[in-house]
């Protein structure tokens, strides 16, 4: 018996294996895999060859631009966009290019259904290029938050009209599609998954519950480390202020996975501090990080585009690894972190009560191992195989419904 087809639709794939672009989209396509054949169509990025197997899923990369400047999709599109103006130039050439292998795909792959993520530009696109097809479409959090001109809007609630479910990453961002028009009862919280094994990162003295010894003395500084893309959102800018106030007795070391437009500017704002830029971390390199740091922080903020994170893939590798994690309470790190048990909590954009949450964890290694402990916990409620039973049956019961209709 034949299995159903998918087409997987998104931005972002990596170009091969662990070069450092976010793999949630092709983590969940491969567990996907399991009940359908399924074919991603994604944009040509450096390295990427135009057609391969990535397990069970066939992948295939369009292109777009000529070969020497084809880098809008290399990492996240809008933040490319703000980096380097001229990239607008390869913007109509990718939305054309994506609406005509869209097409193509729709006549020759012959999907059951679509898996479209990210409402703006891949929901539009599949609106245009797959009328009649079932699909799920799946908003990472951007393009919920950001790109709130009229117009846009507009084109969003098309998207979200056209589509037979809409999964999002929390439920103020569930909220938020309802007001743009999705039926309520067509939009779920499915959060992305994590596939990393819960090894717990903190030191094996802690972990024993012991305090930490004298905050100078020969003991090495404590490792606190943040992962993402640099850019406003993300609120490195934040942390980098609350660092600057801690008490000097503390000692402790900061490095930062991740690139983006803001690198320069926050490489100034770190001048004097004991704070490494790492770059681009493969998923080897990022464990090695996790194993190594005495707690995360992600200090997530309002972004002044409007744009904000609705439930980061790196907050639940570093559950999934084991680590005391300090987070702003924001919709989404708010309902996987749970305050005092698998992390700490403060208000978004709040320096001084950052700070107050990072002293207290520097200087209190009992309580960094119990978070941790809690973290590792919480994260059986987000792995990517959880995630992937969830996805496949939501899409199972498009199916469903779509012959129930047709008969």
């Amino acid at each position: 018996m034949s299995r159903p087809r998918l087409l997987v639709l998104a931005s972002t794939w990596p170009g091969r294996a662990d070069d450092g672009t976010p793999s949630f989209v092709r983590d969940l396509a491969v567990e996907e895999g399991a009940e359908f054949d399924v074919l991603a169509l994604v944009p040509a990025v450096p390295g990427g060859r135009a057609v391969e197997r990535d397990g069970p899923v066939t992948v295939h990369r369009y292109r777009y631009f000529p070969r020497a400047f084809e880098d809008l999709a290399h990492g996240a599109i809008l933040e490319n966009l703000r980096k380097r103006p001229s990239r607008w130039l390869q913007l109509p050439s990718l939305l054309i290019a994506q609406f005509i292998a869209t097409r193509r795909a729709v006549r020759s792959f012959r999907p059951d259904v679509l898996h479209v993520h990210w409402i703006v530009p891949q929901g539009i696109i599949a609106v245009l290029a797959a009328p009649g097809v079932p699909k799920l479409l799946t908003s990472p959090g951007g393009d919920i938050y950001a790109l709130d001109l009229a117009p846009v809007r507009w084109l969003k609630r098309r998207a979200l009209l056209d589509a037979d479910r809409v999964t999002v990453m929390n439920r103020d961002m569930a909220d938020r599609a309802a007001a743009l028009g999705a039926p309520r009862e067509r939009v779920s919280v499915l959060p992305m998954g994590t596939r990393r094994p819960g090894v717990a990162a903190v030191p094996l003295a802690m972990e024993a519950g012991t305090s930490d010894p004298s905050p100078r003395g020969d003991a090495p500084p404590t490792r606190i480390f943040f992962v993402g893309r640099l850019v406003e959102k993300k609120g490195v800018q934040i942390l980098l202020a609350a660092l600057r106030s801690l008490p000097p007795e503390r000692s402790w070391e900061l490095r930062i996975g991740g690139d983006g437009p803001l690198r320069a500017e926050l490489t100034a704002a770190a001048a004097g501090l004991p704070v490494t830029f790492l770059g681009q971390l493969d998923r080897t390199a990022l464990a090695v990080e996790f194993r190594a740091a005495g707690l995360v922080v992600f200090p997530s903020v309002l972004a002044s585009s409007g744009d904000q994170d609705g439930l980061p893939v790196a907050l639940l590798d570093a559950l999934a690894a084991g680590v005391a994690i300090v987070a702003s309470a924001l919709p989404g790190l708010d309902e996987a972190v749970v305050d005092g048990v698998s992390g700490v909590l403060v208000p978004s954009g709040d320096t001084a009560a950052l700070a107050d949450a990072i002293t207290r964890l520097l200087g209190d290694g009992e309580l960094r191992a119990r978070l941790a402990r809690g973290a590792l916990d919480r994260a059986s409620d987000y792995t990517i195989e959880g995630a992937g039973d969830r996805y496949r049956a939501l899409m199972l019961d498009i199916l469903s419904e779509r012959a129930s209709t047709a008969q």
